[in-house]
């Protein structure tokens, strides 16, 4: 149970009761065995190639787990623990050991034609860092280095997020906005002690680690003994206690709720545990949940840290715990560690003990009794350079052969928050219902451990369609609501609009973008974790099925946020790095790249993006056009199609200049001009000539349903003229060519060129009356493209690449056309099955998932990129939220025939035909 010499580790629990957990390998970081002095029955941790129980297969099927779970000992399964889902045993270990993607994973051949680009990274980065001290938007230097152990975040939308690793740790932090800090706080842990007769028998730290502080605290947990099993928003941890006869079970919730703008706004996350005995003996049990005030980091350094405790009763509920006050400005908070008061249940409390100590003092108090002693009063204010921490402790009695119920609820109030430019003063959304002082810990405390159980139904009811569905692949319903973290988890800010904050002048055609933002506030989050924009746009353009289908009103919100920022300007001049030019910030009439980087002043200064003057890219303006009218069509909402319709005209024009030949058909600039910002593309090309296509058509719907006929009649020609020249340059017979350049790179098969004809069909046309792309043009190349991009691609086990020469050799001829791109590979799956093309349409996203979540370790923070050897690309990123297109292509798929609008019950989507005026609905059905 410990390697620590026992007369220091003080626990008084009989050696033989610690459970032996040797292994050959020492990374499993098991205890090792130590002698004993009572009779009990002890049960050894066995190697995992020791003959092992048989799983229950309706509860732990391979096809969920993979190998993630070969390691498991145990025979328990776990309360109530659902059958789907992402499932690992804490004592895996992930074998292949990625590095992040840097210079020296650059060909010669590409170094050289960036040389010009680094060497003004290098004197910006130098600038940004040492003598302005900030951090740099996307740090190429510093990336963040592989760590394998992330699980479910807690918390809502926009009100900061912990992430709790899939072993148990408090390992990643989003508390002031959009700016993360990953490190594991020792002293955030679930400690488990079981006494019998009066007296402990069993007192254990729920972790893994081997710390060097709070070294009289029993670490090391026999991680054989125990699975993780995440489901977002839910995940859950069972430790069988070997020679206890009884097996603990933590669920853990947050109430992400879809078409719920309040409870899904709550920075909360409540932990159950169901503790069941499985013995003939009563005992008692009790679990302390200790938390650190702060990370231990620079934050906690100036002092002045406190805690006290707290009860509050309300409506018949008594919530006790400790507040851990953070004052540290520029964005204080107070952290709420509670749990509810039962009948049956004992909450006692620590308020204070140092961190960095060895935890001596707390130790004995829960091992004296099973309790904890609960002094009075508030901790006197840490000093300088010194740490506290608390502990909350949840007691009960277990009958034999019974089970109990303890429950605990970390909340943080952090209300009033300034981005890193500390300019102005924003208030977090849960704000509304929870006020702006800074006092509602308690109260957020008292609410989620009432209602939680309500959250619960809400999840069952909306996830229990896909889950039931037998037709699905598990690895899909694992995929489908995990890849959900990163819309609470994407460094996400959702924030009050004050009425007197948006422009008159520039609103005032838009007349419900007042009342969007002032009834569900204003949402942003970030391109990734580690490339630091919010609201990056073209890669929204991807993700943004997620928020449509689930927060609507949150994706209408930004779509007005990006009409406003649309119709501004900056004409404040700087260098961009790829080209050396000196441009504008933003133009007037262009969609900017992102709407800004926290550690700014976002919204007010957008455009953080300084890699490529963004007002020159083909699919920025294209891809707003195609959303307004796809969240359009998933809503019936007219009124919002009225607002964005001047914009729309607005930024079409200026993508007008881009047809220099007058074809009906834009070119691409000789540059990396799009969402591939490193890979050139000249000329018409298949991905910027499909968007544009695919937006002109949505032009003449959008005219058609606001009365303007000359506009309509306008894009009718347009369209049919860009048609022709589209087939005419870039059809090949079974491709469209990547571009029309004379490279030999332009007949490369890119696995993203059918992108217009996905949006289409997500908004009920591209077939029929509205056909753009001839069908069998586009069912022709997506075969290609599984062909080549796929199964010949790494064994047709990773997804597609980018792009890959017809001869069947990935294309290097750029940093990104070798890579595979998560988020688009589930935009081209969900392109497959619309075409009718299922089976390669998942065939092709499970290489994804396989890859991310079970071979490379990168679960909840699944990466934009990774080649097929050595490396990944900027972690925890936002386009893989795309594999919400595949649902949506699902689900239209199943309603296709329907002949009105019908409501998907779990997701609330639009998939037949749409309301409005009646002389647009043919063109609008997706008949």
């Amino acid at each position: 149970m410990g390697t620590q010499d026992p007369g220091n580790m003080g626990t008084g629990v009989p050696a033989s009761e610690q459970i032996s957990c040797a292994k050959e390998d020492p990374q499993v970081y098991c205890p090792e065995e130590t002698g004993g002095t009572k009779d009990v029955q002890v049960t050894d941790c066995k190697s995992p190639e020791d003959s092992r129980p048989q799983k229950e297969t309706d509860c732990c099927n391979p096809e969920d787990s993979g190998q993630l779970m070969v390691s498991y000992e145990g025979k328990a399964m776990g309360y109530q623990v659902p059958p789907f889902g992402w499932r690992i045993c804490l004592a895996h270990e992930f074998t292949e050991k990625r590095k992040p993607f840097q210079a020296n994973n650059v060909s010669l051949s590409n170094m050289i034609k960036h040389i010009g680009m680094g060497l003004r990274y290098l004197q910006w980065w130098y600038r940004k860092t040492q003598v302005e001290k900030k951090t740099p938007f996307i740090d190429m230097i510093n990336s963040v280095p592989l760590r394998q152990i992330y699980g479910c975040p807690l918390g809502g939308i926009g009100g900061g997020t912990i992430t709790r690793g899939w072993r148990g740790q408090f390992c990643r932090w989003q508390l002031n906005p959009g700016m993360y800090q990953h490190r594991t706080v020792i002293a955030d842990q679930f400690t488990v002690c079981l006494r019998r007769e009066g007296q402990t028998v069993y007192q254990q730290v729920l972790s893994l680690e081997r710390p060097s502080v709070l070294r009289s605290w029993n670490w090391g947990l026999c991680g054989y003994f125990a699975f993780y099993h995440a489901l977002y928003p839910r995940a859950w941890t069972v430790y069988q206690l070997p020679g206890q006869n009884v097996t603990l079970t933590c669920r853990q919730i947050t109430p992400i709720l879809p078409h719920d703008y309040q409870d899904s706004s709550l920075p909360v996350g409540v932990f159950v545990w169901d503790v069941e005995n499985e013995g003939d003996e009563a005992l008692d049990v009790s679990i302390m949940f200790s938390m650190r005030n702060g990370l231990g980091g620079g934050d906690d350094a100036p002092g002045g840290l406190w805690n006290e405790p707290f009860c509050l009763e309300r409506s018949g509920e008594t919530v006790r715990g400790l507040l851990l006050h953070h004052p540290t400005l520029p964005n204080p908070y107070t952290m709420a560690v509670a749990a509810r008061v039962t009948a049956a249940t004992t909450v006692t409390h620590i308020t204070a003990f140092d961190p960095d100590s060895t935890g001596q003092q707390v130790w004995q108090d829960l091992l004296q009794d099973g309790q904890l002693d609960s002094p009075t009063g508030q901790s006197t204010p840490t000093q300088k350079g010194v740490g506290i921490a608390g502990a909350v402790c949840v007691s009960s009695k277990l009958r034999p052969r019974g089970q109990c119920r303890l429950e605990f609820s970390l909340a943080w109030d952090m209300p009033r928050i300034m981005f890193g430019a500390k300019g102005q003063v924003h208030y977090r959304r849960y704000t509304r219902f929870f006020g702006q002082d800074g006092d509602a810990a308690p109260a957020l405390s008292h609410y989620a451990l009432c209602r939680y159980t309500e959250w619960e139904e809400r999840i069952s009811a909306w996830q229990s369609p896909v889950l039931d569905d037998r037709s699905l692949p598990a690895w899909y319903k694992s995929a489908l609501f995990n890849e959900l973290y990163f819309l609470a988890d994407g460094g996400t800010v959702w924030l009050e609009v004050l009425e007197d904050s948006l422009p008159e002048e520039l609103g005032r055609n838009m007349c419900h973008l007042h009342p969007t933002l002032r009834d569900y506030g204003r949402f942003g989050y970030l391109e990734g974790q580690e490339y630091r924009m919010y609201n990056t746009y073209d890669v929204h353009f991807y993700a943004s099925f997620a928020l449509i289908m689930l927060w609507p009103k949150l994706e209408l919100s930004l779509q007005y946020d990006m009409a406003l920022a649309t119709l501004r300007e900056d004409l404040t001049r700087r260098r961009y790095l790829m080209s050396g030019v000196m441009a504008p910030v933003k133009r007037r009439n262009v969609i900017p790249h992102d709407i800004g980087d926290p550690d700014d002043e976002p919204w007010l200064r957008v455009n953080a993006y300084l890699i490529h003057d963004t007002a020159d890219w083909k699919d920025l303006n294209l891809k707003f056009v195609l959303q307004v009218y796809r969240d359009y069509y998933l809503t019936g909402d007219q009124n919002f199609l009225k607002d964005m319709w001047p914009v729309c005209l607005a930024v079409m024009e200026s993508e007008m200049k881009f047809d220099k030949d007058h074809d009906g058909l834009i070119e691409n600039g000789g540059y990396a001009d799009q969402t591939y910002d490193g890979w050139v593309t000249t000329g018409p090309s298949a991905y910027c000539g499909g968007l544009w296509l695919a937006a002109v058509a949505v032009m003449v719907q959008m005219a058609a349903l606001c009365g303007a006929q000359d506009i309509q009649d306008k894009f009718s020609s347009i369209l049919s003229r860009g048609q022709e020249a589209y087939e005419r340059l870039l059809w090949n017979g079974r491709y469209y060519n990547y571009d029309s350049s004379s490279r030999p790179q332009s007949r490369s098969v890119m696995s993203d060129q059918c992108a217009g004809q996905w949006f289409l069909k997500a908004c009920g046309l591209g077939e029929g009356d509205t056909e753009v792309f001839p069908t069998q043009h586009v069912v022709r190349a997506l075969q290609t493209v599984f062909e080549l991009n796929v199964q010949a691609f790494a064994g047709g086990a990773m997804g597609a690449v980018n792009g890959m020469q017809p001869h069947g050799v990935p294309d290097k001829s750029s940093v990104q056309s070798d890579e595979v791109w998560v988020g688009v590979v589930y935009g081209l799956a969900a392109t497959m099955i619309q075409e009718g093309l299922t089976w390669e349409g998942f065939q092709t996203a499970e290489g994804c998932y396989r890859t991310v979540w079970e071979r490379l370790g990168l679960a909840f923070q699944t990466p934009e990129a990774y080649c097929q050897q050595r490396v990944f690309r900027s972690l925890a990123y936002m386009r893989p939220l795309s594999i919400w297109a595949m649902q949506l292509a699902l689900q239209q798929q199943q309603h296709k025939k329907a002949s009105w609008p019908k409501v998907e019950q779990g997701t609330g989507l639009r998939t037949g035909p749409m309301f409005g005026p009646k002389e647009a609905m043919a063109n609008l059905s997706p008949e």
